[in-house]
């Protein structure tokens, strides 16, 4: 009786110390990877799971919360402009608040030069910029959207496949004049090529863009907001429901290029982060 309980004493020894590997596994395929950079993703426990459901805000925008194993957590989008040092969460649990720390690094991006042969696309005129300034408006509007979804994941799929010709966060430089920095992904490849929705979600927002060209803006849910641009076919509608891997258009050069790619932008509570934080494999090489 004894080496009996002493054998069932041992196997639940071993699964109790199983369960967080397998947790931490699983979580690996729900989370983006935890890189608190400008520009990056900061992934920050919030809780016990047996705690009531958070609620958080950085900079006073709502963020993604989800218990992906045994804690909750919040998934945090941090801009370009974001300074290296202490930042906080507000966190809300019914009428209670507190506040949570977590540390920001810093970061280094390259810069890269461009020569842009339409100069209009380099420095619009006065009548450019009222387009410029109205379009502004519709994509900050596409980009700041949170709708209560529960989400099963955070690892996106690649929405198209090719060569990487320009990566995120790069200082850029248009016909020598510095310009804001790249706030995507760039996908080189033929135009033509297929462009596929990177997981479930609610087309918000379309259009013929001056710097973009044909454009799409896809709400995933909790502040996750994805955005195609340059495209040379849109073929989705502003109200459409999408799944994971469903063409949404074709990759072109619309807008402002030096060739057909696919820039592919992910915002997170509102901020431009690195798109390659979410990928669940990489675009660059056909599976």
């Amino acid at each position: 009786m004894m080496l009996t309980t002493r054998i069932t004493a041992i196997v639940l020894t071993c699964l109790y110390l199983a369960f967080p590997a397998l947790a931490a596994e699983d979580a690996m395929n729900i989370l983006p990877k935890d890189s608190p950079v400008p520009g990056g993703v900061a992934v920050v426990t919030l809780g016990t799971l047996d705690s009531p459901p958070p609620k958080a805000y950085y900079q006073g925008k709502r963020v993604i919360t989800l218990k992906p194993a045994e804690h909750w957590v919040a998934v945090v989008g941090l801009p370009l402009s974001a300074k290296p040092g202490p930042a906080s969460l507000k966190v809300t649990r019914g009428t209670a608040s507190t506040s949570v720390s977590f540390e920001i690094k810093a970061k280094d991006y390259p810069a890269q030069y461009l020569t842009i042969k339409n100069k209009r696309q380099v420095n619009p005129n006065a009548e450019d910029m009222k387009r410029i300034q109205a379009e502004k408006q519709r994509s900050d509007d596409a980009r700041n959207r949170f709708t209560e979804t529960e989400l099963d994941t955070l690892r996106l799929q690649p929405p198209a496949y090719g060569r990487r010709s320009s990566a995120f966060g790069l200082r850029r430089f248009f016909n020598k004049q510095p310009r804001n920095p790249h706030a995507g992904l760039d996908i080189a490849a033929p135009a033509g090529t297929p462009i596929l929705s990177p997981a479930d979600g609610t087309v918000v927002e379309t259009g013929h863009y001056f710097f973009n060209g044909n454009v799409v803006f896809i709400d995933h849910g909790q502040g996750l907001v994805t955005m195609y641009c340059h495209m040379q076919a849109i073929d989705v509608n502003k109200g459409d429901k999408v799944s994971t891997r469903q063409p949404i258009g074709k990759i072109g050069a619309t807008g402002r290029v030096t060739g057909p790619h696919l820039h592919w932008g992910v915002t997170l509570n509102g901020n431009s982060v690195d798109p390659e934080l979410l990928l669940s494999s990489s675009p660059f090489s056909k599976p």
